[in-house]
């Protein structure tokens, strides 16, 4: 069954998302979705130990459908994304760069060309308390346009197709991040210009080696 598959993915990639450091402990989360359904990872638990079953299905309202663990608190923010966009996989990561990022600035500056391949200036959503209906809206708001965001003194979110998509945009989010972090150790950053950014666009409207957004 697809659910089956979506609950083995998500283990997996609970996994990476640790092997990387976009997580550590029990914070961040996974959600994948097959038509009405999503597969989410459960709360307070360690991505890098979870079993299928550990993962609970739920409807687009969030009613548990399948499983008997508890959502993620973060299941509003996931189901919100899910309402506004067409992704078919979210990943949630408390990475500290991104964090870094996210506590200092309201937007990562564009320092480099590969922020297109996330469509344009990664935004960062207010702080809003977690597993809030507020931060579910922040978020969805940050994201318009865009295949990721910053949470203010949070973390960071990122959609994709599916798990894969999401968890390399996570890494690119990560990546981004600290770059400019870095490079704010021995200078001002110097952040691409908008003409700039659209020369890119317009290359790689014809270069098959960058991914679209």
């Amino acid at each position: 069954m697809v659910i089956d598959s979506l609950r083995e993915e998500l283990c997996a990639h609970g996994r990476r998302v640790v092997e990387t450091g976009l997580v550590l402990g029990t914070s961040g989360n996974l959600s994948a979705r097959s038509g009405d359904l999503v597969a989410v990872t459960p709360a307070g638990a360690a991505l890098d130990r979870l079993a299928p079953a550990d993962c609970p299905v739920l409807d687009l309202a969030g009613h548990v459908v399948d499983g008997d663990a508890q959502p993620s608190s973060e299941t509003p923010m996931h189901l919100a994304v899910y309402a506004a966009t067409d992704a078919g996989a979210i990943v949630h990561t408390h990475s500290t760069f991104g964090t870094v990022v996210a506590t200092t600035l309201t937007e990562l500056p564009p320092i480099h060309y590969n922020t297109l391949l996330l469509g344009g200036v990664v935004r960062v959503a207010p702080y809003r308390t977690y597993g809030t209906a507020e931060l579910a809206a922040a978020v969805r708001a940050a994201l318009e346009g865009r295949s990721a965001a910053l949470l203010a003194n949070h973390g960071g979110v990122t959609i994709g197709r599916d798990l894969a998509e999401a968890f390399e945009r996570a890494r690119l989010l990560e990546w981004l991040c600290e770059v400019y972090v870095r490079a704010r150790a021995i200078g001002e950053p110097r952040a691409l210009t908008a003409e700039e950014l659209d020369a890119v666009l317009q290359r790689m409207a014809h270069a098959p080696e960058f991914p679209r957004r």
